[in-house]
């Protein structure tokens, strides 16, 4: 039997041990009750999604989160399992990184090289954690690895992927290098 992509990421929200933002809705399967009324991303806006999951998870031996859609897929769970205030937060906090960017690297994101982008959101990383840090980025990495190990990309070519689980391995050597498993 086929594990279909609501039942994986719930599966990935439990391991996270629900932390995630929007959790309660994958978990339970309910759309919040109050979201934002016509919430829309334009194309440009889920191209910059996808440029901001590419510097989280880059290409390298294998594709990276750009491959994966990834713009695409924010843009679903945040319009299908995020309240309105987690929503307003989003949209807010891609507006901040967008213009702070700019304010200081005196580019656009989209022109930026990648070097410039990843030293840039390494800064919001370390302060995404603090009391007055940017809550948005947590979202945005959050959001990244779900969709990223969740997509056929992630789990066939960044993971060791077994189709079909064979027979019981208590124990298996690891080689330094080696993938990890997908689920």
């Amino acid at each position: 039997m086929a594990m279909n992509r609501r039942d994986a990421l719930k599966s990935v929200v439990l391991m996270m041990g629900g932390t995630m933002v929007g959790a309660n809705a994958i978990l339970t399967g309910c759309t919040p009750e109050k979201q934002i009324e016509g919430l829309d991303f334009s194309p440009e806006e889920i191209a910059f999604l996808d440029e901001i999951g590419e510097t989280i998870i880059p290409t390298t031996d294998t594709p990276g989160a750009k491959a994966t859609g990834i713009g695409a897929f924010m843009v679903m769970m945040v319009k299908d399992t995020y309240w309105e205030d987690q929503q307003k937060e989003f949209v807010d906090g891609l507006n901040s990184l967008r213009s702070g960017f700019k304010e200081e690297v005196g580019k656009d994101f989209m022109k930026a090289s990648q070097e410039e982008r990843t030293e840039y959101l390494n800064k919001l990383n370390s302060t995404a954690n603090d009391e007055n840090g940017p809550k948005y980025f947590k979202m945005l990495k959050d959001l990244t690895v779900l969709g990223y190990f969740t997509s056929e990309i992630g789990a066939t070519q960044a993971l060791n992927y077994v189709e079909v689980p064979g027979k019981w391995e208590p124990c298996i050597d690891y080689n330094k290098g080696d993938k990890a498993y997908a689920i």
